[in-house]
């Protein structure tokens, strides 16, 4: 969508547990930023979750797909219910939408903003990219399970990487790379596994040639953990197959202070499809209704969002804003070692975004 286009149409999925929270302190921000842009924003709100799960035995309608390609983005808060098991929901709602939509790539930004606590040393300025593969690998749902019952049981789960999906997520990263700082680490473990990610490595190989500019690199994903934690600014890009881009993106969001500051994004890789934007946190139950969840990971996929669309000026208001606000200790939610709640947080970024007009 161009700057001058008057509307974003922006489909909402609170879903459960703290998501409807951290979505509502996110939605004000969004909408000032872009505001300065003389751009409004058309909402539709989506019940789609545990409780649409538990009301009608399915988490989102098998429309879901259309229902979403009518807009320009969703925007999501989280899934998952104490009362309705985990792969019903992940599966009946996220998962199921980000294969439907064929969301390729899963693109999880770390920064370390200044101000913000974190249990690891040395992770000031830490600025990373992790670029998931996002539809095939560990995740892609085949296998079964064998002899249940018997005091045998067999489980089979079968990890699936094709060429074609490697290579469009390898040149979404290396472009990404290219950006930025030029270096690229692609994470695998091919001196374990014998088929799958031996292919990762010779496709993203030949992916490089297209890419003179960009330095690679190969890591094992246990060397890559390690190093994460001890030499987070060696880093920039990393691309990385399903399962080891959720666990490694999960493991680099602690040198941000934590999964409250963790945003991500959800694209396909071609222009002008529906991308999903939502924080990495989950549902968190246990702080859910609490009002002191932690809205900055939403706020900041938000800002991935406008990013892509092409409201680059707006995203960097939300992001100026929110870092403006995190400097200030009472501005911190719990997981921040603060006191602030939600709404406080949330209305401490509106604050800056005006003083910055």
């Amino acid at each position: 969508m161009s700057q001058s286009e008057a509307a974003v149409r922006l489909a909402v999925i609170p879903g459960d547990g703290v998501g409807p929270e951290v979505v509502a302190a996110t939605i004000p921000v969004l909408e000032a930023a872009l505001a300065v842009d003389g751009i409004v924003v058309e909402l539709t709100e989506l019940d789609w979750g545990g409780e649409r799960y538990l009301r009608e035995g399915a988490a989102m309608p098998t429309d879901a797909a259309d229902i979403v390609g009518q807009h320009d983005a969703v925007l999501f808060g989280a899934v998952g219910r104490t009362d309705v098991p985990d792969d019903e929901l992940v599966w009946g709602l996220i998962i199921g939408l980000r294969q439907q939509l064929d969301l390729a790539v899963n693109i999880r930004p770390v920064r370390a903003f200044p101000g913000v606590p974190t249990k690891v040393r040395d992770s000031d300025g830490v600025d990373l990219v992790i670029v998931r593969e996002n539809t095939e690998g560990e995740y892609v749902g085949a296998g079964g399970l064998a002899h249940a019952g018997t005091g045998h049981d067999l489980g089979i789960e079968v990890a699936v990487h094709s060429r074609r999906v490697i290579e469009r997520a390898a040149h979404h990263a290396f472009a990404l790379a290219g950006r930025r700082s030029g270096r690229l680490a692609l994470v695998t473990k091919s001196n374990a596994m014998r088929h799958g990610y031996p292919l990762w490595d010779r496709v993203v190989r030949e992916v490089s040639e297209h890419y003179p500019d960009v330095t690679m690199e190969v890591v094992l994903v246990d060397a890559m953990a390690a190093r994460m934690i001890q030499a987070p600014h060696s880093l920039d890009v990393l691309l990385a197959s399903n399962l080891f881009g959720d666990i490694l993106a999960d493991l680099a969001a602690v040198l941000a202070g934590g999964m409250g500051m963790a945003p991500s994004a959800n694209v396909r890789t071609d222009p002008g499809s529906v991308g999903i934007y939502e924080p990495v946190h989950g549902s968190a139950p246990d702080i859910a209704g609490k009002g002191i969840a932690n809205p900055v990971a939403c706020m900041l996929s938000g800002a991935l969002l406008l990013e892509d669309l092409g409201h680059v000026g707006a995203a960097a208001r939300v992001r100026d804003a929110v870092a403006a606000a995190l400097v200030d200790p009472s501005h911190h939610t719990a997981d921040l070692g603060g006191h602030a709640t939600t709404a406080e947080l949330s209305s401490a970024v509106l604050r800056k975004m005006e003083m910055h007009r």
